[in-house]
């Protein structure tokens, strides 16, 4: 198979769907890779760097999405690049289609089979090709709070760690999953008061037993979140529903009951945003104001650290993509019930339930485009 990947041009958004080892890994099993010339540039990867692993340097994008019968890429297609994919190849990426009725319509007329990462499951339910991703952006998130409390970036003027004889901030993760198992790790490690919200007694129990005393865990019930809300200096909002939108869980009426400059950091703004007053922002400007918090809500948070998410990355998408490459992309969902679960449009039809549902299209079960 010829497989491609492109140079990503979401705002500030240094990634690349495959890394030169990657490349070398399709090229042993007889694949012809193409690399859009500058792809790898934002990993430090060089052109040179890929041609010696054994990839084909093309001069832009239209070549690769013209020749391709696969384009691996990180980030959702933006609207230039949805008018090249066409009927017949594979899109493999991360869509986050729920929330994005534009892209999806996109995808459909394109006649594109089009693969999420984020949907892609493992045993016990897990989500394998989004949770490194979730490990860095909950990390990040602590970081990218802690620099929006700072006064001069409009926010309270709190360290999260406090000094002696100052208390801590308060630190308020709402979700116990990944990314906020990694977002209160990265709270506690810096000393600051921290609680984690979920409605999972296994998962509460999971967070107390680790954290011990450095986390606080409560039920997130309506009266719970309202009241650690207005205590917090730093929300991160880290609610999965997998492939549908996220709930809105944070009113804008709460923002009234919070302090005046604290800080909200999204990071389930890929899928919509589970803050009311949430809309996506780049790197380039992170933060708004609304009603006197502040608000992170970067769409690509991982970007930010390019080098480490792409090998995080390639680490968990590098073996499906030999699997498609290799049975073509049929079979290989046919063999593995979870790659399948990825399937999210093809050939003008939507194969996911949630998007679906979110968007108001007629489902059509994976099972059947697979008879």
């Amino acid at each position: 198979m010829r497989v491609g990947t492109v140079r990503e041009i979401k705002n500030h958004e240094y990634r690349v769907g495959l890394t030169p080892e990657s490349v070398r890994e399709l090229a042993a099993h007889g694949h012809e890779i193409w690399v859009e010339s500058g792809a790898g540039a934002g990993i430090g990867a060089s052109d040179e760097d890929y041609r010696a692993a054994g990839a084909a340097i093309q001069p832009d994008a239209a070549t690769i999405f013209a020749g391709c019968e696969m384009v691996v890429k990180v980030k959702e297609p933006q609207a230039a690049e949805r008018a090249m994919l066409r009927k017949g190849q594979v899109l493999y990426t991360y869509l986050h289609l729920a929330p994005d009725p534009e892209q999806t319509a996109d995808l459909l007329k394109s006649g594109v089979t089009a693969i999420a990462y984020e949907t892609v499951t493992g045993r016990n339910n897990t989500l394998p090709l989004l949770k490194p991703m979730s490990q860095v952006a909950g990390r990040m998130s602590v970081q990218a709070g802690a620099a929006a409390l700072e006064k001069a970036h409009g926010g309270r003027g709190v360290l999260l760690g406090g000094v002696p004889g100052v208390a801590p901030g308060k630190v308020v993760v709402i979700g116990g999953g990944v990314v906020g198992f990694n977002a209160a790790q990265m709270a506690v490690g810096l000393g600051a008061d921290v609680t984690i919200l979920d409605r999972d007694p296994d998962v509460l129990e999971r967070l107390a037993i680790h954290f011990e005393a450095g986390a606080k865990t409560r039920y997130a019930s309506r009266a719970n979140l309202a009241a650690c809300v207005a205590e917090a200096d730093l929300v991160i909002g880290a609610v999965l529903v997998p492939g549908a939108a996220a709930p809105k869980l944070v009113t804008r009426e709460m923002l009234g009951t919070m302090k005046p400059g604290a800080v909200l950091v999204d990071v389930a703004i890929d899928q919509g945003g589970c803050f009311e007053t949430s809309h996506a922002t780049t790197h380039a400007e992170p933060t708004y104001v609304v009603d006197g918090i502040v608000h992170y809500c970067v769409a690509n948070m991982p970007g930010a650290v390019a080098r480490t998410s792409t090998y995080a990355l390639n680490n968990v998408t590098l073996p499906h993509a030999l699997r498609i490459a290799d049975m073509g992309w049929k079979e290989a969902l046919k063999a593995d019930p979870h790659l399948a679960a990825g399937l999210n449009v093809h050939e003008g039809q939507v194969t996911y339930e949630a998007v679906a549902r979110e968007l108001g299209y007629a489902h059509v079960p994976v099972e059947a485009v697979l008879g």
